[in-house]
């Protein structure tokens, strides 16, 4: 008797939709994350291109990206269009959405709010280069004169 193991990990995403102000949060599986990936980066797609980009990774059958894609569209992830008798769905988040989302609520539930530790973490845990801390300081310093001309 073989046994099969499935892990399904989910991500958080919080956006704002730009007229209403009404944030949202969504809970996307691994699975739903490489779709959308696929979906960031071409645009837009229909079915069977996100079949044949996930092919290589995930060998999915064309029902089941159509189930995925028909679910985020009704979540309020994607929307599409027709074209001809496909539908060509296209993203209603960002990436910078997503990692914004996710990372605040690591944030949030693994560090109660506190940046100063999680960047420490990541700052000690992660193989960390000059180069990444160059790029880290500038964004420290660039963070530093919005907030000081938020102020005056």
């Amino acid at each position: 008797m073989t046994a099969i193991f499935y892990a399904c990990s989910m991500t958080l995403v919080e956006f704002t939709a730009p007229l209403t102000k009404i944030v949202r949060m969504h809970a996307l599986t691994e699975l739903q994350l490489a779709v959308m990936r696929v979906l960031w980066s071409r645009g837009e797609a229909t079915v069977l291109e996100v079949q044949d980009s996930l092919h290589a990774e995930r060998p999915l059958a064309q029902t089941t990206v159509a189930t995925l894609l028909s679910r985020l569209e009704k979540r309020g992830v994607v929307a599409y269009r027709t074209d001809g008798r496909q539908y060509v769905y296209r993203p209603l988040i960002t990436e910078d959405e997503v990692r914004g989302s996710v990372l605040a609520e690591v944030k949030d539930r693994l560090f109660q709010g506190d940046v100063t530790t999680l960047v420490s973490q990541l700052l000690t845990d992660a193989e960390v280069g000059a180069a990444d801390l160059a790029k880290v300081r500038k964004l420290i310093e660039a963070r530093e004169r919005q907030l000081k001309e938020k102020r005056r």
